[in-house]
């Protein structure tokens, strides 16, 4: 398995849409960067946030999900509260094609103030906003940043073509707009 270099990055973009908005180079003026690296893409955090929160006395269950477990907000940033825990979006768009996974780190901006981004992979053939879990593990609020990098996307090519792909298997999550709440 390979890990792809910004001229396939920017080629699979540009050409089959991979990435949509795609920045072909990196975006660091007074903010947290984002756009085309030498081997990933810096996608950006969605103005879409959904704060966990306690006031409605609700529990998180993977297989009974409510949405009274947060709160919507849609803000240029988002206060994550003490120990808490957001769910947002990427900007980006992705298509991932059939020979690659994706995996995911958070940017070291983040990470250095205790704000994890946490991102399960990108399987073959998938596409959807990407969902982002922001955690904040400080005893202090902590503040995100909308239309600013929040994580590194690493694109690794195959050996050979998986013989049965995401969408080969109808995954659940196909295709998600927006931030995708768990499914079952």
């Amino acid at each position: 398995m390979a890990i792809m270099p910004d001229t396939w990055i920017k080629q699979m973009a540009e050409q089959s849409g991979m990435i949509k908005p795609f920045v072909a180079e990196q975006n660091k003026n007074g903010v947290i960067s984002y756009g085309l690296s030498s081997y990933g893409y810096d996608a950006r955090v969605a103005n879409e946030f959904k704060v966990f929160t306690n006031v409605n006395n609700a529990m998180v269950d993977p297989k009974n999900f409510s949405d009274e477990s947060f709160i919507q907000r849609n803000d240029d940033s988002c206060i994550i509260p003490p120990n808490s825990f957001v769910l947002a979006r990427t900007v980006e768009y992705f298509i991932i094609p059939r020979e690659v996974l994706v995996v995911c780190l958070g940017k070291s901006t983040y990470a250095r103030c205790g704000i994890i981004v946490n991102v399960t992979p990108l399987e073959p053939e998938w596409e959807g906003h990407v969902t982002l879990e922001f955690s904040n593990t400080t005893p202090l609020p902590a503040k995100v940043y909308a239309n600013e990098g929040a994580c590194q996307f690493l694109f690794l090519k195959g050996e050979s073509t998986c013989e049965v792909s995401y969408l080969d298997r109808s995954g659940k999550y196909m295709k998600q707009r927006g931030v995708t709440l768990p499914k079952l």
